[in-house]
């Protein structure tokens, strides 16, 4: 099994990209290898002063990188020598399993749907992010960033995304569906969120429990949380500050602490023919580490190809 890693992606590359690789390839098991990919000296001079277990680590040289200012749909045509680019080249061709970036989102939401494709009738796959509860588990929420204006029909596609992967990523039987909303009364929210949630409760493929205010978020009333990216996006970031204020004050809580990015290190673009994960652009080796260790998570649930199977249905 091999994890492909963008080298040159993020705003501390590549040093904490590959010093967090290496963390990773001494927890993984040794079936497991990974595949940094980026500017040959750039990770040389990385790689030369670290310990690190050779046998695990593989590199693909890359000459060129998608910068985070620049424009996704543009970059990834013109560069695609890039470590995004040959990234995504090496997961289609089969010759990775699952591939890893903490570079440029709109890059990566790029390749998935260009390179990748979606399954069935899928129209914009959102990143799924996860979202901790007081009992000490996750909700999956979707989407969190990509798609920050969503049509009805893109929300249900999402629940229907989000039920399949809580089911095989997470093992549970029947997940509970929730529409993020202003009241819990199908009547209540915009337009969208009221058209959606027809859509939803008519849906036989999910277990639909209607309307999730931001109150019920942390009880566990929904195993998946749809909303549009906009929203989800700032859910996500405020959780971030939360954790941030709550560290400068030295206060220690189970659900707070899990509110730090660096626990899961990365979210999965779901609905794409390919095991994709995106970390945030400060990843720290920390994050890194554990972004590697979901993408061996989600290879091993085999969500992948179980979401590809109930769409090509």
């Amino acid at each position: 099994m091999k994890i492909a890693v963008d080298a040159m992606g993020g705003d501390f590359a590549p040093k904490a990209v590959i010093e967090g690789a290496i963390m990773a390839a001494k927890l993984l098991p040794k079936e497991y290898k990974i595949v940094l990919i980026g500017r040959q000296d750039a990770m040389l001079d990385v790689l030369h002063n670290l310990d690190y277990p050779a046998g695990l680590i593989e590199m693909v040289y890359a000459p060129d990188v998608i910068e985070m200012h620049e424009h996704p749909t543009r970059a990834f045509s013109q560069k695609p020598n890039s470590s995004i680019g040959v990234g995504f080249k090496l997961l289609k061709e089969n010759q990775v399993q699952a591939f890893c970036s903490a570079g440029n989102t709109g890059a990566m939401m790029v390749g998935s749907l260009f390179t990748l494709r979606t399954f069935g009738n899928i129209q914009r796959p959102p990143i799924a992010g996860y979202f901790p509860l007081k009992n000490g588990k996750y909700s999956l929420m979707l989407d969190i960033g990509a798609n920050a204006d969503c049509k009805p029909e893109v929300l249900m596609q999402f629940a229907e995304l989000g039920s399949l992967y809580a089911k095989f990523a997470f093992g549970i039987d029947k997940p509970k569906v929730g529409l993020l909303n202003i009241g819990e009364e199908e009547q209540k929210g915009s337009s969208v969120a009221q058209a959606t949630h027809q859509l939803l409760k008519t849906n036989k493929k999910i277990n639909f429990v209607g309307n999730i205010e931001g109150r019920d978020m942390f009880d566990g009333k929904a195993d998946v949380m749809v909303t549009d990216g906009f929203t989800g996006n700032i859910i996500f970031k405020m959780g971030e500050s939360l954790y941030d204020y709550a560290a400068t004050q030295d206060i220690k809580d189970p659900l707070i602490d899990r509110m730090n990015y660096e626990v899961t290190g990365g979210s999965p673009i779901i609905g794409v023919k390919g095991n994709v994960i995106v970390a945030h652009g400060i990843s720290s080796p920390l994050a890194i580490q554990n972004m590697i260790l979901l993408a061996k998570k989600q290879i091993e649930s085999e969500v992948t190809q179980k979401i590809s199977e109930a769409f090509e249905d």
